[in-house]
């Protein structure tokens, strides 16, 4: 009787224990959960992953205005180059749009340049409503290409970085420009957007250059190419 009076008693200490360690438990968890990093949408830390090159087809054009006598000669080489590029690159049909009802667009001069850059005979014209209360109208040359562009805009602050009011400079976290300007550099350096996806192909060797080389390994001789040096040449014209 002793033995079950002294149970009973102590049930409910017993299951006062066990609801507090259970609580104690679960604020536990709690305070890991406040502990554990969030993941909210941050933007990558990656700049070539927050400003991505894409590559992707783009118009290139070329604006040409009437000098009275035809096309003066930076027009003209301007027209050469832009042939040249697109007989290179060119992934469409290259069209030249004129303004109607303006006098003295220099069609035959722009056929010719373009034939000298290798793009004659591919000229597409169609006309266009030209309004001369907003400047001059000039003919404008177009043809699609492949291009690289950064996926991104430039000069974006969502957040500031002198600013203690808030906690995102908490993060030490790179700010959102970052890579930005550099990404875009690339992107317009490039001469071939192909070159950003693979590399090219092994070309040719040199056999002269090579010959050259082993014949001088054999020798015993340094096969390197021998550069001048600028302050050597300094020294030189001083004696």
């Amino acid at each position: 009787m002793i033995r079950t009076k002294t149970s009973t008693r102590t049930a409910p200490r017993h299951r006062m224990a066990m609801l507090v360690s259970l609580a104690a438990i679960t604020l536990s968890l709690g305070a890991c959960g406040s502990l554990r990093p969030t993941q909210k949408a941050f933007a990558p830390d990656e700049y070539d992953a927050r400003h991505p090159i894409r590559i992707a087809e783009e118009v290139k054009h070329l604006d040409v205005f009437a000098t009275g006598r035809g096309l003066d000669r930076r027009q003209h080489q301007d027209i050469v180059e832009f042939a040249r590029d697109f007989a290179k690159h060119g992934r469409s049909g290259l069209t030249a749009a004129v303004p109607q009802g303006v006098h003295g667009a220099p069609i035959s001069a722009i056929q010719s340049a373009l034939a000298e850059g290798g793009a004659g005979g591919r000229l597409q014209i169609v006309p266009y409503a030209a309004d001369l209360s907003r400047g001059a109208a000039p003919v404008r040359l177009s043809f699609a290409k492949l291009q690289a562009k950064v996926d991104s805009k430039c000069g974006l602050w969502p957040q500031d970085l002198g600013s203690g009011g808030t906690l995102d400079t908490w993060h030490n976290r790179p700010h959102h420009n970052l890579g930005c300007s550099y990404q875009s550099m690339i992107a317009a350096q490039v001469a071939d957007p192909i070159d950003l996806v693979r590399p090219r192909t092994e070309g040719a060797m040199d056999v002269q250059r090579r010959t050259k080389d082993i014949e001088a390994l054999r020798k015993g001789e340094d096969p390197s190419t021998k550069w001048a040096k600028d302050d050597v040449k300094v020294k030189d014209s001083q004696q």
